[in-house]
């Protein structure tokens, strides 16, 4: 199914745009005719590569933003495609603003507000569009709404956390790679031509040796070796796009040492906020856990949601089937079953969410004081290795001429 772009005139001859996911050109012309319009122009949306869609056009923060704005205006009392036609007017982002148009559309012609959003789920994810469903049905979209922006905002921030301690390693090993490269192939030969000009080649110390092998090697076998890092890299990614290969990595990382910790706090985080958006919505509770495992973000999360789900199915209560998973600490799954016993399981997922929210802060960074002189402290030592070992001839040749 792809994506189309479509002009189309109604029988007052008003124009009007919008965005279609559609087999075909003829399934649009044919959806649009039901809908009473008249297609002028259809064309197929762009950004595509393969199967391979590259983004969405439109930032999670102009969805927040948008959110915003459109459960002030609800609240304000004005009808949903007054509000859809000042926001479409008011974006600067052109496919946000045609993409308001498509569901403004679709709310003028009777669809319900949740029903012309689903239209769009690479925008408008199955948790925002079941919560606005719930708002809608609720009478209470405006508070949905504002529910909506605040956990979104929460994740923007907490993505924003764990991508910004990856930054400083990464910017580091790309820095660290470069200079390995250039000491391989440009320093380290200089100095054995100086080494083989003073006849002093084949008397080197052992450490030296071992260096300028490593170099001919890296010079020798370079387009080897990035042959077989991009056969490598290529393998790891379609692999990993596999449901079996994600799965091995997802249980990797979950048990990584140091890093792991992180990537389960950030887990529960993400399943509590949610989870607990979702209740306190109205959303049944194993609509919500289907929502939740969709946006869990690891497979062995949303394996054990899922597991957790069908063990609700059944008549059991949801602490016991999260213990038999042994994915959540223990101390989640007693507060859940204090929350179910409660009857407050909503607020008690908040309280959880708040918390591991402060932990993900914390373990975010202590992770970056502790890959910090690690990294340095393995930069410093290689460079000051290569530097001994090319030196150490000098040394030699220096007390050689100084005896004589």
């Amino acid at each position: 199914m792809s994506e189309f772009v479509w002009e189309a005139r109604a029988r007052t001859g008003e124009l009007r745009k919008g965005v279609m996911d559609a087999d075909d050109e003829a399934g649009v012309q044919a959806r649009l005719r039901a809908q009473q319009l008249m297609p002028t122009k259809i064309k197929k949306k762009g950004g595509r590569l393969g199967n391979f869609q590259i983004g969405t056009g439109v930032d999670l923060k102009e969805v927040v933003t948008f959110t915003r704005l459109f459960a002030t205006m609800i609240d304000a009392g004005l009808p949903i495609v007054q509000c859809l036609d000042i926001l479409c007017n008011q974006t600067d982002n052109k496919h946000f603003a045609v993409v308001l148009r498509d569901v403004k559309a679709n709310v003028e012609q009777g669809a319900t507000f949740s029903d012309s959003l689903r239209r769009h789920p690479k925008i408008f994810d199955a948790l925002y569009v079941n919560l606005v469903q719930a708002g809608e049905v609720g009478g209470i979209l405006d508070t949905i709404l504002n529910r909506l922006a605040v956990y979104n905002e929460k994740a923007i921030k907490l993505r924003r956390q764990v991508r910004g301690a990856m930054v400083y390693p990464s910017a580091v090993l790309v820095i660290f790679t470069g200079v390995l490269g250039i000491l391989l192939g440009w320093v380290i030969p200089s100095f054995k031509t100086i080494f083989k000009d003073l006849g002093s080649s084949d008397e080197l110390p052992w450490l030296t040796t071992v260096v300028i092998t490593a170099s001919e090697t890296f010079i020798g076998y370079l387009p080897f070796f990035l042959v077989l890092f991009a056969l490598i890299a290529v393998g790891t990614v379609y692999f990993y796009r596999t449901p079996r290969g994600k799965k091995i990595f997802h249980t990797i990382f979950l048990r990584m040492p140091i890093v792991g910790p992180v990537i389960r706090k950030v887990a529960v985080a993400r399943f509590t906020r949610t989870l607990g958006t979702l209740l306190s919505s109205g959303v049944p509770i194993l609509d919500a856990l289907d929502i939740v495992a969709k946006t869990a973000g690891n497979v062995v999360v949303e394996e054990a949601i899922l597991y957790a789900r069908s063990k609700i199915s059944e008549g059991k209560n949801m602490a016991g089937p999260l213990m038999e998973t042994n994915v959540f600490p223990p101390m989640v799954v007693q507060m859940v079953g204090v929350g179910e016993q409660t009857g407050a399981l909503d607020a008690m997922l908040g309280k959880i969410a708040d918390f591991y929210e402060e932990e993900v802060d914390v373990a975010v960074a202590a992770l970056t004081s502790l890959i910090e002189p690690m990294m340095m402290v393995s930069i410093g030592g290689t460079v000051g290795v290569v530097l001994i070992a090319m030196y150490l001839p000098i040394f030699s040749i220096a007390g050689k001429i100084k005896a004589d």
